[in-house]
């Protein structure tokens, strides 16, 4: 990607924080420091909002108010802030969900994130908060110099040093998802759906094969497909329709701030395990053709959200 300019979005950024909690101004203006600038002169990543719904993590949606991602590497990773139990804006550190299941804490603060990409301290499996390599003008140096002015501090490095009294992110991170597995394999509504799927479990020996599935729902429209060779309609539709809508209120009186979700995708294991995805955000195609927002605007009427979590798609409607 380099010679174009780094993807920017700041609306997108704001989207992806809690609604109690604004997007420091610290960030905002270095998104206006990076835009127009080569991509990978600095580093390679994209500075866009997203929830923890698409991150790399099993079941990410609960977690939305515990993280605040606003930067997006090549490789699928997720990083942005972390708001463990008892930590503000203040003393959140930055993370990284990993798309290869790395957990790991990356800087005390946004400060630090920061100083640490202008110092180049970022080596190995981190290289892409590096400069990328074909670019020509190394922008690090013009960074360190505006944060320095614009933090008012001149030792950068002070800002890295990592902090002794932050939970550990690793393990927290390794208990939900392995929580989440259990708890939605072991769910009845999940259980009841292999048990009507059962003529699509594959055929393999491998505990890893898989059939993958993609459900709709908004308002009264619903549409289930499974994909192979494309997308293709169920015979069982009609009969695990009022199970996923039973799943999909139980969710939304669970966690009231989050809605309904529009999309629903899932893997039906060989021995029977179904593990879930949701999609609060993304408009679905029903029959081939955009979800009917008349439909949409009903379930927010219903199941109304936080303004700042409501899709555009569904916002600007």
């Amino acid at each position: 990607m380099p010679d174009q300019p780094y993807h920017i979005d700041i609306d997108s950024i704001r989207r992806a924080f809690p609604p109690a909690i604004e997007a420091p101004p610290l960030l905002i203006d270095f998104a206006k420091w990076l835009e127009g600038r080569e991509w990978g002169s600095v580093a390679c990543f994209e500075l866009v909002g997203q929830f923890t719904d698409s991150a790399p993590i099993v079941d990410g949606s609960p977690l939305r108010k515990d993280f605040a991602l606003f930067i997006r590497m090549p490789d699928g990773t997720a990083v942005g802030y972390w708001f463990a139990p008892g930590l503000d804006l203040v003393h959140a550190p930055i993370v990284a969900l990993g798309s290869e299941g790395q957990h790991e804490i990356l800087a005390p603060s946004l400060e630090g994130l920061l100083a640490n990409i202008a110092l180049r301290q970022f080596e190995d499996e981190w290289s892409d908060f590096l400069p990328h390599e074909d670019v020509e003008d190394d922008a690090t140096d013009e960074l360190a110099d505006w944060l320095v002015e614009r933090l008012g501090k001149e030792d950068l490095e002070a800002l890295t040093e990592p902090s002794t009294k932050l939970p550990d992110f690793a393990s927290a991170m390794e208990k939900w998802c392995g929580d989440r597995e259990d708890y939605w394999t072991r769910h009845p509504i999940m259980t009841e759906l292999g048990r009507r799927l059962a003529a699509h479990v594959p055929i393999g020996r491998n505990p890893w094969d898989r059939t993958h599935f993609e459900i709709a729902i908004v308002g009264k429209q619903f549409q289930a497909r499974v994909l192979r060779r494309g997308r293709q309609p169920i015979e069982e539709a009609a009969a695990i329709e009022p199970l996923l809508r039973k799943l999909r209120d139980e969710m939304w009186q669970g966690q009231p701030e989050l809605g309904l979700w529009y999309w629903m995708t899932f893997r039906l294991y060989a021995d029977g395990r179904i593990l879930p995805h949701f999609d609060y955000e993304t408009r679905p195609t029903i029959d081939e053709m955009p979800a009917d927002l008349a439909e949409a605007q009903a379930d927010l009427a219903r199941a109304p959200r936080p303004a700042r979590w409501v899709p555009a798609w569904l916002a600007s409607s």
